[in-house]
């Protein structure tokens, strides 16, 4: 396991000594194409070497320009000012997960991908059913099965009708070279990592503020100041703990150790993210500091498309949250803190707040 920042840095950008794809054959040269990728796999971004790789990518990379971002900021803002009128209408105290973190991420990918609103509520519930641990493996299967199914006819449907989406604009830009099962695994991909990701940084960010209160400020001036914010947040929560775990392609040194080929080796993202040798006193919040190198999005050919992105609708949240309700508060600070324990990334269950 690497968990110092140089050496997660350098593992992550060293394509060429280390491999993400996994081998689930003995006799697949590491590195190689192999012979075998389980379906579930097929358009997994992080399962593919170069050059296999960049194919992919480059298809993808469009639908995440900052042209694209700044199409999605309106339907952000609207989103999340759905969810803070359904809240604010609740009434005090409310749960800011089940009202803000668990709904404004998946909406988001929603308008991404490009999925039509009227199937939303289902999409996100079958998506919810194959991420939950707490459920048993035959019925995320099942949920895994249907959700594959949905995306399969939606990538049908666009085909012959493009529209604005990700998968529409993909389509009608590269046609067949884009193949179903390709465009199918990165939406389960983004939808997988990104509505559970930011749903965790969303109610652990809230979190974060109501226990710092002197820093909720930096939400309630200017731009860039909020943008600072949140991009010390990101580091200092580290919601994904690892990515793909990397094998050795031929030995190589990462600091005093030598990795030899054909070992694995873990990055821990958080430890990178709290090394004194990236940022004085990592383990204190600072929404001030400036922006430094973290790895949360993590680095390299697979640092995140979706960055910007994460940035955006944790800024649109933290800053309507506070322009809504300046007198934000936990209701209960004396209650203890419900972390997530059957999803794959660090979040709450439970985030009850009172104004």
């Amino acid at each position: 396991m690497a968990t110092s920042h140089a050496a997660v840095r350098q593992i992550m950008g060293d394509h060429k000594s280390f491999s993400t794809r996994r081998r689930w054959d003995p006799n697949d040269e590491i590195g190689g194409t192999g012979t075998f990728r389980p379906r579930e796999l097929v358009g997994n971004l992080m399962d593919y070497d170069q050059p296999e790789h960049t194919r992919l990518r480059q298809k993808l990379t469009p639908g995440f320009t900052l042209r694209k971002m700044q199409r999605l900021q309106p339907y952000i803002e609207q989103i999340v000012n759905e969810r803070l009128d359904e809240m604010q209408q609740a009434g005090s105290p409310a749960d800011l997960i089940e009202f803000v973190a668990d709904k404004v991420p998946g909406a988001v990918l929603c308008e991404l991908i490009g999925v039509p609103r009227d199937d939303r509520a289902m999409f996100m519930q079958l998506c919810h059913g194959h991420l939950d641990a707490s459920r048993s493996q035959k019925r995320r299967a099942a949920a895994g099965e249907a959700f594959s199914r949905y995306l399969l006819a939606m990538i049908a449907r666009e085909r012959k009708d493009p529209g604005e989406g990700l998968i529409g604009a993909v389509v009608a830009e590269y046609g067949d070279d884009a193949t179903d099962d390709e465009l199918r695994g990165f939406c389960v991909q983004v939808m997988l990592a990104g509505d559970d990701n930011i749903s965790g940084m969303i109610g652990l960010g809230v979190l974060a503020l109501l226990r710092h209160p002197e820093q909720v400020a930096a939400f309630q001036g200017d731009d860039q100041a909020a943008q600072r914010a949140v991009d010390e947040l990101i580091r200092y929560l580290t919601v994904p703990y690892a990515p793909t775990p990397r094998i050795a392609m031929q030995d190589v040194t990462v600091g005093d150790q030598v990795i030899k080929t054909g070992e694995s080796v873990i990055c821990s993202l958080p430890a990178a993210n709290r090394d004194p040798a990236l940022v004085p006193d990592p383990d204190r919040l600072d929404v001030t500091r400036d922006p430094v190198p973290h790895v949360a999005f993590g680095h390299g050919i697979h640092h995140c498309l979706g960055a910007a992105l994460a940035r955006l609708e944790l800024r649109t949240v933290f800053t309507a949250l506070w322009g809504r309700f300046p007198t934000l508060r936990l209701a209960d600070p004396a209650q203890e803190d419900m972390f997530r324990l059957t999803t794959p990334a660090y979040g709450l269950t439970e985030l009850m707040v009172a104004w």
